[in-house]
C-alpha cells in the first residue's frame, strides 16, 4: 500500500515536498538516508504500507494508489482532488530530503501546515515575548538614563601643569630581568627645576594600571619636585627630620592589559621586583647617586599604584623574586583590590584569590614575627561615583588588612580635595596630587634605611592627610602634648557661664589688644562634647594670626617657680596686680578643616572663600583642663566669627529606627529644634546599601540677627572612610559606597553598620527650626545597578539561552521539529524561564538571610572573622547581596536579559538575512538537485580530507602558538557562514528538514555569540603582545581540550548534518546538562564567567557524541557515511 502526503503546493517552490514516496518502515533503526535520529516531518502515518518498495527498487517511479491518499488534519471524509503526478526527476529531490528527515524509529506526528510554519519560523514573536521585550528595554532605558543623568557627582578637579623629562635606564637589560625586551624603566625629572638624573632622595616607584602609560606619573612627580623646591628645602626642621627629594621612577608596560589577563599581571609583578632590586642598587653605584655619604643606603621603595597597578603592587610581595622588606609603603589610586573587575580569564580570578588569601593569612597571624607583612602599610584611595570604569566599592581593603596597617578613603573625604575623581583624573587632579605628595613627605625619613618612619607613625601621618579628622579612629594630639604656653589674665577676666554658648560675631573688637574668652570645662560626670567652629584659621603657638584656642589649667603661683618650662608667654593682664596664670596647650594641631559654607558658596572644592576650622572633643579628652581660652588677637574689626559651646552628647545624635520598607513608603521628615547644638549627627542604620540613592531637602527659616554661616552637611559611612560635603545646602543627592554586592567580609568582625549618617552644622544663633526631608530616589538608584552589576549582562543571558535550547531539544526529540530560537523563547517564557527566575529569587532570599544571620551570630569577635570562609563563598553567589530586601533584582535582571537575548537573536537573524541575500546574488538563485538534499557531499564547502587537515592544523596551532580564544573567534565566523547557507537553503527550498537544520545551526550560533565576549579580552591581550613582539606563549591558553569539541561540532554542522533525535535517556541527559549550564550561569556566572566557556564546551562535546554515537547508527547509515567519505574528494569547492 502506498500513501501520498499532502504538503505545500506553492508554485514559488518547485522543489518543495508536494509529493513524496514513503519508504517502508523497518524496525526501530535508522534509514540509510537519515542523518541520525533527527528530522521527522511533522505528519502522522501509522504505517508505511508499501510492501512493493523493495521490489521496485529505490529509483522506481512513484505510482499513486486510488486508495492511498491521506489528508493532513482534515475532518472531511472526502478526499481532495489530486494534483497531477510529478515526474520522477522533479520528485526525486523532495523525496530524498523527506526520506532523510523522517525518523523511522518513532511514530511521526501529524500537524497542520500552519503549526509547522509557525514553529519553524525564525522570526516568530508572541505577544507575551513582545511585551516582555518592551518592558526589558524600558527598564534598560531608565537604567541608562539614570546612569548618565541622575545622581551624578560634580567634577571639581583643578588642572595640573608640568615640564616632564624622562630618563630611560637602558642598562636595565636582560642581565637583570627576562622582560627587558618588553618593558622599560624610567626616571622622572622636572624641566627647569631639577634635570640631574642622578638619584638623590627617596625612591618612589609608580606602577601604571590597565593599558596605562608610564607618563601618568608626571603630575605627581612634578608636584613633588615643586613642593620640595619651594617649601621643604627651606625648612630646617624638615631637613633635620630626614626630608629629601622624591626620586620618581616609572615602568613602561607598553600599555599592557592587566585587568583581563592574570599571567600578564604576574609578569609585571616579577618585572617590578627586578626593577626594585636595580633601583636600590643605584643608590650605592658610583656615578649614579648624589647623596650624603653619611646616609644609609635605601633598602625599600615606596610604591604608588594606579588602578590595576595597585593590585600588581600587592602581588609583588607574593612573588618568588620579592626581596624581603624592599616594600613597606603602598598607596593605590582607584585600585580594585577586593575582586577582579571582570572574571573572563581564569588566571586573573585565581591570581586574585591567591594574592588576597596571602594577605589575609599574613594579617591573621597572632604574632608579628609570623607576619611577613607586619611592616607594610597599605592605603587605598578611591575616586567615588565619578569613577565609572571600576566600581569604587572594589577599592575597599577592609577584607585584606586591619586598621592598624591600612584603610580605604575616598577623595571626597580628603581635606582640601572634597571632590569625587574619575578613574584617569585621579593621577593628575591638582588638589589630590598635592595631598598625596604632602603625605609622602610626611612619612619619609632618609636617616633610616627603610626610608620611612616606623609603621605607627606612617599610619598617623596618612590619617592626618587623608581623613577628615571627624572619624572615630582620628587621633587627637592634645592629650599627648605638654603645656607650652603660659597665659596670664586679669583677675576679673570674663568667663562664660556654664552651659552658655560663646558667640563672637566679629573679631577685633578689643581696641587692638588681644582678649581671652574663657569657657569652663564641665565635670566629667556629664557626658558632654566641646565644639568650636570659626571661619578663621587657628594659630599655632608663636604665630601671629587672629585667633588662638588654648586648653588651660590653673598654674599655681609659687615663689621661685621657673617660667622656662613654657616656650610662649602670653600676658594679657596689663598692669593688673591680681593676675591669673594658666598653663595652656595649643589646639591648632587638632583643627579640622571644613569647606566654607556661606550664602555665596556653591561647591566644597571651590576656593573663593577660606575654609572653616572646627574643633571637636569629648569631655574625657579634656580631663586635665579647667578652661578653654578663645583668644581674639585681631588688631582691627574683621569679618571673622567664632561659635563655641559645651553641650550634652545626647543632643548631638539623633538615631532613626526605621525599617527600609517603611522608609521607602513614607520617607523621613525630621525637625531640629531652635535650641539645637552647633552640630547634629543623624544616623539611619537601615540605609546602608550602596544600591540605593536618596534626595535630601533642608529647609531653614531666615535669621533675624544675621546668619553667621549657611547649613553645612556631611554625608558619611563608617565601613569605608567616605565623606561628602554639601555647602549652603538646600537640596542634595545622596549616594554612598556602603554595603555593596559581591564584597568579601571584613578581616575582623565589626559591630553592625551605622548605615547612612548625616552630620549637619547649622547656625545655632538664629533661634529657628531646621526641617529635613529624606526620600529614596528610585530612578536615581537604577543607575547604581549598572556600575555594580555589569557582568550580570554577560552571565544571565546564558541562563535564558540554555533554557531555550532545552525547550528546542525537548520539542525536537518528541515531534521531530526543531523549533526556531524565537519560538523556543516564546515557549520558554510560558514555562521554564518564569520557574527558573522564581527559584533563583527564593535562593537569593535564602542566601541573604543566611549571610545576615551568620554576621549577627559572630558579632563581637575580635580575632579574625570566623565566618570569613563561609561569607567569602556565599558572597560570590547569584547577585552577591546580603539584604533580603533586594529579592526583586533577580527577576529584574532576568527581564532585562530576556530583552537583550531577543534583541541579539533578531540582530543575528538580520545579519544572516543580509549575508544570505548577498550569497544568493553570487550563487544561482535556483537550487540544484543535490543542494536541496543537504547531504554532506552537497552542503559541505570542502572535502572530508581537507576538513581533517584544517582541523589538525588548527589544533596544532592552538597547542603551540595561538590561544584557543583565537580559534574560537574563527569558529564563530565559520558557524555564521553555516547558518547563512542553511538560511538560504531553508528559505528557498521550504523543506521542513532544512528549516530544522537552520534553526539548529542558528541556535548554536546564538550560544557561541554569548560566549564570544568571554574570549575576546584574552585575544586582545595576545594581539597586544604580538604588536610589541612578545611571542612567549601563555600555557593556560593552549589547552586543545578547551576548543576541540567546538571545532568538531562546527565542522560537523558545516557538512549539513543534523543532530539525531534522541531517545528518552539521551534526551533527559541533554535537558539536565542544559539546565545545569543555565543554573551555573545564574548562580556563579558573575564571579566565574570564564567557566561558562568550558560549560558550553562540554555541551558541544555532548552534541558531538550524539552526532557520532555508533549505537544510533544503522548498517545502512554507516555504509552511507563511508560512501560519502570516499566520494568527498570529488566535491567541488564553493564560496
Amino acid at each position: 500500500m502506498r500513501q501520498r502526503l499532502s504538503a505545500d503546493h506553492s508554485p514559488e517552490h518547485p522543489h518543495a515536498d508536494s509529493t513524496a514516496r514513503i519508504p517502508p518502515t523497518p524496525p526501530p533503526e535508522h534509514d540509510d538516508k537519515n542523518e541520525g535520529r533527527s528530522e521527522g516531518l511533522p505528519v502522522i502515518a501509522r504505517g508505511w504500507a508499501d510492501a512493493e518498495r523493495g521490489k521496485e527498487g529505490a529509483n522506481a517511479p512513484y505510482q499513486p494508489s486510488a486508495t492511498g491518499h491521506l489528508r493532513l488534519h482534515d475532518p472531511s471524509p472526502t478526499a481532495p482532488p489530486q494534483p497531477p503526478p510529478m515526474s520522477p526527476e522533479k520528485a526525486e529531490p523532495a523525496m530524498d530530503a523527506l526520506e532523510k528527515d523522517i525518523s523511522p524509529h518513532s511514530p511521526v506526528e501529524l500537524h497542520d501546515s500552519n503549526w509547522r510554519q509557525q514553529i519553524r519560523s525564525p522570526w516568530a514573536c508572541s505577544p507575551y515575548t513582545a511585551l516582555t521585550t518592551l518592558a526589558a528595554f524600558a527598564v534598560m532605558f531608565l537604567m541608562a538614563q539614570s546612569f548618565l543623568t541622575r545622581q551624578l557627582d560634580v567634577k571639581g578637579c583643578g588642572m595640573s601643569y608640568m615640564r616632564p623629562i624622562y630618563s630611560r635606564y637602558a642598562d636595565f637589560d636582560t642581565e637583570h630581568t627576562r622582560f627587558a625586551s618588553k618593558y622599560s624603566l624610567y626616571l622622572y625629572r622636572e624641566g627647569g627645576l631639577d634635570e640631574d638624573i642622578r638619584v638623590k632622595g627617596v625612591p618612589v616607584l609608580f606602577v601604571p594600571g590597565n593599558a596605562g602609560s608610564y607618563k601618568q606619573m608626571r603630575s605627581l612627580a612634578a608636584e613633588a619636585a615643586y613642593h620640595y623646591h619651594n617649601n621643604v628645602q627651606h625648612d630646617m626642621d624638615a631637613s633635620k627630620a630626614g626630608k629629601r627629594p622624591l626620586d620618581f621612577f616609572s615602568v613602561d608596560f607598553n600599555e599592557d592589559i592587566t585587568a583581563f589577563h592574570g599571567q600578564t599581571l604576574l609578569d609585571q609583578a616579577e618585572y617590578l621586583n627586578d626593577a626594585i632590586t636595580y633601583i636600590l642598587s643605584l643608590y650605592h653605584t658610583p656615578g649614579k647617586f648624589l647623596r650624603d655619604a653619611s646616609l644609609p643606603d635605601p633598602t625599600s621603595v615606596v610604591i604608588l599604584g594606579h588602578s590595576m597597578g595597585g593590585v600588581v603592587a600587592r602581588t609583588m610581595l607574593t612573588m618568588p623574586n620579592y626581596q624581603a622588606n624592599s616594600i613597606n609603603t603602598i598607596i593605590t589610586l582607584a585600585a580594585p583590590h577586593a575582586r577582579p573587575p571582570v572574571s573572563f580569564d581564569g588566571d586573573i580570578v585565581r591570581t586574585y584569590k591567591g594574592v588576597n588569601d596571602y594577605w589575609r593569612h599574613a594579617y591573621s597571624q597572632k604574632w608579628a614575627i609570623d607576619n611577613p607583612l607586619w611592616h607594610v602599610t597599605l592605603i587605598s584611595i578611591a575616586g567615588g561615583g565619578l569613577d565609572t570604569m571600576i566600581s569604587s566599592d572594589y577599592a575597599s581593603i577592609e577584607s585584606l588588612v586591619p586598621e592598624t596597617h591600612g584603610f580605604t578613603v575616598f577623595s571626597s573625604s580628603m581635606p582640601n580635595v572634597w571632590t569625587g575623581i574619575d578613574h584617569l583624573a585621579i593621577t593628575w587632579c591638582d588638589q589630590h596630587r598635592k595631598a598625596v605628595v604632602r603625605a609622602l613627605y610626611d612619612v619619609i625619613d632618609v636617616s633610616r634605611a627603610t626610608q620611612t618612619v616606623p609603621r605607627a607613625e606612617r599610619m598617623r601621618g596618612f590619617k592626618r592627610w587623608f581623613l577628615t579628622g571627624l572619624e572615630a579612629v582620628a587621633e587627637k594630639t592634645l592629650p599627648h602634648e605638654e603645656a607650652k604656653t603660659l597665659l596670664t589674665l586679669e583677675e576679673d577676666s570674663a568667663i562664660v557661664s556654664e552651659g552658655e554658648r560663646l558667640v563672637l560675631r566679629n573679631l577685633g573688637n578689643s581696641n587692638q589688644k588681644p582678649k581671652a574668652h574663657l569657657i569652663p570645662v564641665p565635670p566629667q560626670a556629664r557626658r558632654t562634647k566641646f565644639t568650636l567652629l570659626t571661619n578663621e584659621q587657628l594659630d599655632h603657638a608663636g604665630h601671629h594670626g587672629v585667633l588662638e584656642v588654648l586648653f588651660c589649667s590653673v598654674f599655681p603661683s609659687q615663689p621661685g617657680q621657673s617660667m622656662t618650662l613654657f616656650s610662649m608667654n602670653m600676658d594679657l593682664s596689663g598692669d593688673s596686680s591680681g593676675a591669673t596664670r594658666l598653663a595652656c596647650k595649643n589646639a591648632a594641631s587638632d583643627a579640622i578643616v571644613l569647606p566654607a559654607s556661606t550664602r555665596k558658596s556653591t561647591y566644597p572644592f571651590k576656593r573663593e572663600e577660606r575654609p572653616f576650622s572646627y574643633l571637636q572633643y569629648d569631655v574625657e579628652d579634656l580631663a586635665e583642663h579647667q578652661f578653654v581660652a578663645v583668644v581674639d588677637k585681631a588688631g582691627e574689626r574683621s569679618t571673622g566669627w567664632v561659635v563655641a559651646e559645651f553641650s550634652a552628647a545626647s543632643d548631638h545624635e539623633v538615631t532613626i529606627h526605621m525599617g527600609l520598607q517603611h522608609f521607602l513608603t513614607t520617607g523621613l521628615a525630621l525637625r531640629l529644634p531652635p535650641d539645637r547644638p552647633l552640630t547634629t549627627d543623624i544616623k539611619i542604620p537601615a540605609l546602608h546599601s550602596a544600591l540605593l540613592a536618596y534626595n535630601i531637602h533642608i529647609c531653614k527659616q531666615s535669621c533675624d540677627r544675621g546668619e553667621l554661616f549657611a547649613p553645612l552637611l556631611r554625608q558619611y559611612v563608617t565601613e569605608v572612610y567616605e565623606s561628602k560635603f554639601f555647602v549652603n545646602v538646600k537640596d542634595a543627592n545622596i549616594n554612598l559606597h556602603g554595603v555593596s554586592p559581591y564584597m568579601p567580609p571584613a578581616l575582623h568582625a565589626k559591630q553592625p553598620s551605622n548605615g547612612l549618617s548625616l552630620q549637619l552644622w547649622s547656625d545655632p544663633t538664629c533661634d529657628s527650626t531646621v526641617e529635613i526631608t529624606l526620600n529614596v530616589d528610585i530612578l536615581g538608584s537604577l543607575g547604581k545597578l549598572w556600575i555594580r552589576y555589569r557582568i550580570v549582562f554577560a552571565a544571565f543571558p546564558l541562563l535564558v539561552v540554555a533554557l531555550v535550547l532545552r525547550q528546542q531539544f525537548r520539542t525536537y526529540d518528541k515531534t521531530g521539529v526543531f523549533m526556531s530560537f524565537a519560538q523556543g523563547l516564546n515557549e520558554s517564557l510560558k514555562s521554564s524561564i518564569p520557574l527558573a527566575l522564581s527559584a533563583l529569587t527564593i535562593l537569593s532570599i535564602s542566601l541573604a538571610g543566611v549571610r545576615h544571620q551568620s554576621k549577627t551570630y559572630h558579632l563581637g569577635i575580635k580575632s579574625v572573622n570566623a565566618t570569613a570562609l563561609f561569607d567569602t563563598a556565599t558572597n560570590e553567589l547569584l547577585l552577591g547581596s546580603d539584604d533580603t530586601f533586594f529579592w526583586f533584582l533577580v527577576p529584574l535582571f532576568g527581564l532585562t536579559c530576556i530583552g537583550v537575548c531577543v534583541a541579539i537573536n533578531y540582530v543575528a537573524l538580520s545579519l544572516e538575512f543580509i549575508l544570505a541575500f548577498l550569497y544568493s546574488l553570487i550563487r544561482s538563485s535556483r537550487l540544484r538537485k543535490d543542494e536541496a538534499k543537504r547531504s554532506p557531499s552537497a552542503f559541505a564547502v570542502t572535502s572530508n580530507r581537507q576538513r581533517v587537515i584544517t582541523t589538525c592544523i588548527l589544533l596544532s596551532l592552538v597547542s603551540t602558538v595561538i590561544p584557543y580564544h583565537f580559534a574560537y573567534v574563527v569558529l564563530c565566523l565559520v558557524q555564521l557562514a553555516t547558518s547563512v547557507r542553511a538560511f538560504r537553503l531553508a528559505t528557498e527550498s521550504s523543506l521542513d528538514s532544512n528549516y530544522n537544520f537552520y534553526n539548529y545551526a542558528h541556535s548554536l550560533f546564538i550560544l557561541m555569540l554569548w560566549i564570544l565576549p568571554i574570549n575576546l579580552p584574552v585575544l586582545v591581550v595576545w594581539i597586544r603582545n604580538l604588536a610589541v613582539h612578545w611571542l612567549t606563549p601563555f600555557s593556560s591558553h593552549h589547552n586543545i581540550l578547551s576548543i576541540m569539541p567546538f571545532i568538531f561540532l562546527v565542522e560537523t554542522l558545516s557538512t549539513g548534518r543534523m543532530v539525531p533525535r534522541a531517545d528518552y535517556r539521551i534526551s533527559f541527559l541533554t535537558n539536565v546538562l542544559l539546565f545545569s549550564i543555565g543554573a551555573y550561569a545564574a548562580v556563579y556566572g558573575v564571579t566565574y564567567a570564564y567557566v561558562l566557556h568550558h560549560l558550553a564546551n562540554i555541551f558541544c562535546a555532548w552534541l558531538v557524541t550524539i552526532h557520532f554515537d555508533p549505537l544510533t547508527w544503522s548498517p545502512q547509515r554507516l555504509s552511507s557515511a563511508l560512501d560519502s567519505r570516499h566520494s568527498g574528494t570529488e566535491v567541488k569547492k564553493r564560496p
